[in-house]
């Protein structure tokens, strides 16, 4: 009998027709002259502060970014407005990652708010195989400065502690609404100084609600000189204490502002010095996660094609189903699609991140993305010929 042909040897990161199947031509149009503004750093560098300006003067520009920047990067203004973009990706194979990213607040009230919605978020999910994942941020549940007291270990006054039991509590009722509705949940990943707060409730959720299977995710940033040590002593825990470890794998969002900070306060930057000890510590983890697979739950953040590759072949070389319910791969809303429909084609487990939430709150959210697309050399090129490739397959230029 002749063996299977290895998945990984048939899939091609280039084929557009499949990357942009779901995108009208207008949508591409529309794609190709919002990522060639993004690649002009300077336009990137003054637009936030132009359009934050506008938007809390009242001008009419909120149709304006709701029409390019948002309908590129996010799903809507609520869950509801979500569905469409749901409906799409499912077509394609690709499941939704429901992600509620008002940022910047500082307020208990707005806390408790964005609390339920996160929950609103899990309530949605569940039951419905289009929606895999959903995911929150801790600083969306409490003050950043609260945070980066505990991580420096300070000693808390009567009104922090009260704080911090409030934050906590939110999280777990988070963690134990997903438990309790088998959806699965991620805890997002955030800046150093305050990131061994968060993994203290992460891996505390994970410890309560991962008894059986992988519910609560931490994210481990791979672009820092530590989370490869951190991960495997994680993973050692998780064997010992007898709980799944849920992992995403990230390379990391706030290079720049890890460096300046490190630089401005005299202290050794937590980034890896180069791109090269990036990946390698990634593509590391990656293997050391499916070598545990039984005890590791991945999902693979990452619009590294290379990456990629090399997961869909560990997969082969070790005999584990590209639809192993402990492996995904993701990526986020508007980019790369040639990754996402491509890996969802050949049969793997796929899921994009869908953002959503009013506009003016999403905007910290969006300049992230534009900042971040211009700082990563070769992906606005790589978008760009992606797109104009399907342009002229369909012989639109």
């Amino acid at each position: 009998m002749k063996s299977r042909p290895a998945k990984s040897h048939n899939l091609s990161f280039d084929n557009t027709e499949i990357a942009f199947r779901g995108k009208s031509n207008a949508d591409l149009n529309r794609a190709f002259w919002l990522f060639k503004f993004i690649s002009i750093n300077f336009l990137t560098r003054i637009g936030p502060p132009i359009a934050n300006i506008a938007l809390k003067l009242g001008l009419p520009v909120k149709s304006l970014i709701k029409s390019t920047i948002f309908r590129q990067f996010c799903g809507g203004e609520s869950i509801e407005e979500c569905e469409q973009t749901i409906v799409q990706l499912s077509a394609a194979g690709v499941g939704s990652i429901l992600d509620y990213s008002v940022e910047g607040e500082d307020d208990e009230e707005v806390f408790d708010q964005t609390c339920e919605e996160i929950m609103k978020t899990i309530r949605h999910a569940k039951g419905d195989n289009r929606i895999p994942f959903t995911v929150f941020k801790v600083t969306g549940l409490g003050r950043f400065a609260l945070l980066h007291k505990i991580n420096e270990l300070k000693s808390l006054e009567a009104i922090d502690k009260y704080e911090y039991l409030r934050l906590s509590s939110r999280v777990d009722q988070i963690c134990g609404l997903a438990h309790e509705l088998n959806v699965r949940v991620m805890i997002d990943a955030e800046e150093s100084w305050i990131q061994n707060s968060i993994d203290s409730l992460a891996l505390e959720m994970m410890r309560r609600y991962n008894q059986e299977q992988a519910i609560v995710f931490n994210t481990y940033q791979l672009y820092r000189t530590d989370k490869l040590t951190s991960l495997e002593a994680d993973i050692k825990s998780a064997i010992l204490d007898n709980f799944i470890l849920g992992a995403k794998l990230v390379r990391g969002a706030y290079m720049e502002k890890e460096r300046d900070r490190a630089l401005e306060m005299a202290y050794v930057s937590p980034i890896h010095i180069d791109k090269e000890s990036t990946d390698r510590d990634y593509n590391n983890a990656l293997r050391l996660c499916i070598s545990k697979i039984e005890s590791v739950s991945i999902i693979a953040g990452t619009h590294n094609e290379f990456s990629c590759k090399s997961l869909t072949q560990l997969l082969d070389e070790l005999g584990i189903s590209s639809k192993h319910e402990h492996v995904y791969f993701s990526q986020l809303l508007g980019m790369s699609d040639n990754l996402s429909f491509n890996l969802a084609e050949a049969e793997y487990n796929v899921a994009k991140y869908v953002p959503y939430g009013p506009v003016k709150s999403v905007m910290p959210y969006l300049f992230r993305r534009a900042e971040e697309n211009t700082s990563v050399a070769g992906q606005m090129g790589r978008e760009l010929r992606l797109i104009s490739g399907e342009m002229k397959r369909r012989k639109l230029d």
